[in-house]
C-alpha cells in the first residue's frame, strides 16, 4: 500500500548489494523498575547492519554490550544478538517523496539472544533472550543523505520466566536510550537511497516507436544506397581496366607535347556534429587533418570554417551552436595541427539547408583558399 501510493512510478531495482548501511550507536542502559533511573544507568554500545528492503520496510542485526548491569566483576558483564525489523512511518503514511526527508520517525521490533558473564563467584554464565521495542528519530544529513545520525529509545525485555517458560515482564527489562550515526553505502542507481525510475507515457512511446520507424526507413535507404555505390565500384574497375589499356598503348606512342591549362576547383572538408553537439567526434577527426595536411603542405593557403545546425531549437540556441561547431574546428587546427590562427577564419551561419536531410546540416564545412 505504501509502495502503491505514489501513482504513476516506480522504484529503481533493489538489488542484493543495494541500500545497505552500518551504524555505531552508544548510550547506557537502565533497569525499567525498583530502580533510580540515572544513579542505575550502564554504558551500552554496539554496532547495527541494516538492509533496507523498500523505503518503508528494512531488516538489521545489531550486537550490543553493557558495563557493569550484574554483579560480574567483567568490565563487558552483558551481550546482544539481535533480529530487528523496522518501519519508516512517514513513508509508511505519507509516501516516500523520492529521497529521505531531513527527519524521519522508525518503529523498531526486534528479538534475540542474551549472554551474561559471571566470575562473581554466585553462579555460571547465563544465557536467555530478549525482545525489544523502540522508536529511532533519525536526522539525515547532507545532499546525498548518505550519514544519519538518530536518538533511540527503547525497551528491552528479558524473555525468562522465572522457574521456566516465557514471559514478558517489565521488571525483567530495561530502558535503553542510545544515540547512533549510521553511513548508507551507494547503490547501483547512483545514489545513497531509493530512486524513483523514470516511466514512459504512451504517447512518449509512440512518438519512440515513430522515431524508430523513420531511422529504419533511413537504414534502409543507406542500403539501397550501398548497393547502388558497389554497382558504381563495379563501373568503376572496369573503367579502370580500360585506362590500364589507353595507358599501356600510350607507353608505346611517341612523345607529344600539349599546352595544358590547369583550373582548381574549390576545396573542402565537412565535419559532422552529433544532436546539440559542438564537439568533434573521433570519427569526424580524419576531416579536420585532411584540412591541416593541406595546409601544411600549402603554406600560404588559408580555410573558412563555416557552422551550422539542424532546424531544432531556437534561433538564438541555433546560432550559438552553428558558432561553437566553426569554433571547435578551427581550435583543433591551432591546438592540435599547429596551423596559425591568422590563416583560419570560423564563423557561425545558424541553421544549415545545404542538405535535404535536416539532420546533415548539423556539420562544419571547411573550405580551402589556395592563393597562388
Amino acid at each position: 500500500m505504501a509502495l502503491a501510493a505514489p501513482a504513476q512510478k516506480a522504484l529503481y531495482e533493489n538489488k542484493f548489494f543495494d541500500n545497505w548501511s552500518i551504524g555505531l550507536r552508544g548510550g547506557a542502559v537502565t533497569p525499567t523498575t525498583h530502580s533510580a533511573i540515572f544513579s542505575n544507568a550502564r554504558p551500552a554500545y554496539g554496532v547495527e547492519l541494516t538492509k533496507q528492503l523498500t523505503p518503508v520496510f528494512a531488516l538489521g542485526f545489531q550486537a550490543m554490550a553493557a558495563n557493569n548491569v550484574t554483579e560480574s566483576r567483567n568490565a563487558i558483564d552483558v551481550g546482544a544478538g539481535s533480529l530487528l525489523g523496522k518501519v519508516n512511518l512517514n513513508n509508511l503514511f505519507a509516501a516516500y517523496p523520492g529521497r529521505p526527508r531531513c527527519f524521519e520517525l522508525e518503529a523498531v521490533v526486534g528479538a534475540g539472544l542474551l549472554h551474561y558473564f559471571n566470575n562473581s563467584g554466585t553462579g555460571a554464565d547465563e544465557n536467555s533472550f530478549s525482545s525489544r521495542y523502540g522508536l529511532n528519530l533519525n536526522f539525515n544529513l547532507g545532499n546525498r543523505r548518505a550519514w544519519t545520525v538518530s536518538v533511540q529509545p527503547a525497551i528491552v525485555y528479558d524473555m525468562r520466566k522465572e522457574g521456566g517458560g516465557v514471559q514478558m515482564n517489565v521488571n525483567r527489562s530495561v530502558l535503553e536510550l542510545a544515540a547512533g550515526v549510521t553511513y548508507h553505502f551507494n547503490t547501483s542507481n547512483g545514489a545513497n537511497y531509493f530512486r524513483y525510475a523514470r516511466l514512459y507515457d504512451q504517447a512518449e512511446v509512440d512518438g519512440l516507436n515513430a522515431k524508430v520507424n523513420d531511422l529504419r526507413a533511413i537504414v534502409e535507404d543507406k542500403q539501397g544506397q550501398l548497393a547502388q555505390s558497389r554497382a558504381n565500384f563495379e563501373a568503376a574497375a572496369a573503367e579502370i581496366d580500360e585506362l590500364k589499356a589507353e595507358v599501356n598503348a600510350l607507353r608505346s606512342r611517341g612523345p607529344r607535347v600539349e599546352r595544358v591549362t590547369r583550373t582548381y576547383e574549390t576545396l573542402e572538408s565537412v565535419v559532422t556534429f552529433r544532436q546539440g553537439k559542438t564537439t568533434v567526434d573521433a570519427s569526424q577527426l580524419p576531416n579536420v587533418e585532411r584540412i591541416a595536411t593541406y595546409m601544411r603542405n600549402h603554406p600560404r593557403s588559408k580555410v573558412t570554417i563555416k557552422g551550422y545546425a539542424s532546424p531544432e531549437g531556437s534561433a538564438e540556441i541555433n546560432a550559438r551552436i552553428a558558432k561553437s561547431r566553426a569554433e571547435a574546428v578551427k581550435t583543433i587546427l591551432i591546438n592540435k595541427y599547429n596551423i596559425a590562427e591568422h590563416r583560419i577564419a570560423a564563423d557561425g551561419q545558424g541553421v544549415g539547408n545545404m542538405f535535404s536531410e535536416p539532420d546533415w546540416n548539423r556539420v562544419s564545412i571547411c573550405t580551402l583558399d589556395d592563393e597562388k
